[in-house]
């Protein structure tokens, strides 16, 4: 057999493998002898036609085992001798099919096409520079946080002196028909809760159900825009009859000693809440520090480094990112199949993403290997526990379910890369920067 290697790129391949006549031939021998053992042909005993006639009643069966023995034994000892690391199944190419009609006369030539890693060559990766941006925590957030507390806390009271303003909640029983589609089914809610001038509320209900009391009837019209983001009314009138049933104002609480021991969590004073609330806020900016330290680290470590990265790769990750996405949406209530979503738009941007995904496993597997890097059997434990206490569940339990799926080896390979990136960390040239709110994507 002689082979060829042909670089396409850094992560295509072509291989040009020749198998001699002379191992064809063998093949198409051993093979047409067992169809002559076995084969049933008309006018001769069981396992007694000739060879000639066998081989041309079963043409193409016996071809297509011949190729069936040689082909992936020859693709496999050529990826083997050009030491390639394939990735996936090759692609392979009969070229001379006209080889297939003079078996064992004339040599057969096929390309094979292997996708591969590329070599990954470390350039900067220790003294890389990042700022790090700490969101400032002030009075303001500790009061916003402290009255976001308070309105879950609030309760509802009904109104029984005076008619429904600003700021009530008017619960409804609400029939809507279509203006301009009357054959469309009309519309039949029960016990629906207006927060009169709240958000996402229409100004036509704001308007219409401000001065009504329980028992009151009102009928208006509502003209929704065309990008109202329920997809059934965008772009449509509908009337409205709307039942009154029932008036109730938010009752806050008042910020005292007696509210924050109500909340639990061992506070004895509305300053010692105050205090938590500060402590959580500072802890959470700090958190997000962090991350995003970590997300500048990486986006210099790439920066550094511009590479190919294998497509099979790209799509295995795009894929699962766009699972993570439908499974987000399926937790949010939305039905991912919606003819309205555009998922081949949020394809193209999530490869986007995982292209960087890829390349970023790829260099930190390249630190790893560089500097050492080992996890214990004890890290992996630990990290083990830690999955069972965050999905609260037995942790042989989770333990079991990732023997099964290989995801010990998957929580070692994890663990090694969060150590070269703490090592990114450790060795970059942080300096302290001003905190600016993050831009809005689009």
């Amino acid at each position: 057999m002689k082979t060829e290697l042909i670089d396409v790129s850094p992560t295509r391949k072509e291989i040009r493998i020749e198998i001699e006549p002379a191992e064809v031939r063998s093949a198409y021998d051993r093979i047409s002898q067992q169809y002559s053992k076995a084969a049933n042909v008309p006018g001769f005993r069981p396992g007694h036609a000739p060879t000639s006639v066998v081989r041309t009643r079963y043409k193409s069966e016996i071809r297509s085992e011949v190729l069936r023995e040689l082909l992936p034994e020859a693709v496999n000892n050529a990826i083997v001798e050009l030491s390639l690391p394939a990735l996936g199944e090759p692609d392979v190419h009969l070229d001379n099919t006209e080889a297939l009609e003079h078996f064992g006369e004339q040599p057969l030539t096929l390309t094979v096409g292997v996708e591969v890693l590329p070599e990954v060559k470390l350039e900067t990766y220790k003294g890389l520079e990042a700022e790090r941006r700490t969101r400032p925590v002030g009075d303001t957030d500790v009061n916003q946080m402290i009255e976001n507390l308070r309105n879950a806390s609030a309760a509802m009271q009904p109104v029984e002196d005076r008619p429904s303003e600003l700021g009530d909640t008017v619960t409804i029983n609400a029939r809507g028909k279509y203006v301009d589609e009357p054959e469309v089914e009309e519309i039949k809610v029960d016990d629906v809760e207006v927060v009169l001038g709240g958000p996402g509320v229409q100004q036509e209900f704001t308007e219409n159900l401000t001065g009504v009391r329980p028992d009151d009837t009102r009928s208006f019209l509502i003209e929704y825009p065309e990008d109202f983001s329920s997809a059934p009314l965008a772009g449509r009138k509908v009337e409205y009859i709307t039942e009154v049933t029932a008036v109730r104002r938010k009752e806050l609480p008042d910020v005292d000693d007696e509210w924050a021991q109500s909340l639990g969590g061992d506070f004895d004073s509305a300053e010692s809440l105050k205090a938590k609330v500060r402590e959580d806020l500072e802890m959470a900016a700090k958190a997000e520090s962090d991350r995003n330290l970590r997300e500048d680290v990486i986006r210099k470590l790439l920066d550094a480094h511009k590479f190919e990265v294998p497509q099979s790769l790209i799509e295995h990750q795009t894929n699962h990112r766009m699972e993570n996405v439908a499974r987000q949406m399926i937790n949010r209530g939305i039905d991912p199949r919606s003819q309205e979503l555009n998922w081949e738009g949020a394809r193209e941007e999530l490869k986007v993403q995982a292209e960087e995904d890829v390349r970023t496993t790829m260099l930190l597997e390249k630190i790893v290997e560089m500097e050492n890097i080992t996890v214990s059997d004890e890290e992996v434990e630990a990290e083990i526990a830690a999955i069972a206490s965050a999905s609260r569940q037995p942790k042989e339990q989770v333990r079991a379910a990732l023997t099964k799926d290989g995801g010990e080896r998957s929580i070692a390979h994890r663990l090694r890369n969060r150590k070269a990136l703490d090592l990114l960390i450790e060795n970059a040239r942080i300096t302290d920067a001003e905190w600016a709110e993050p831009k809005e994507a689009g």
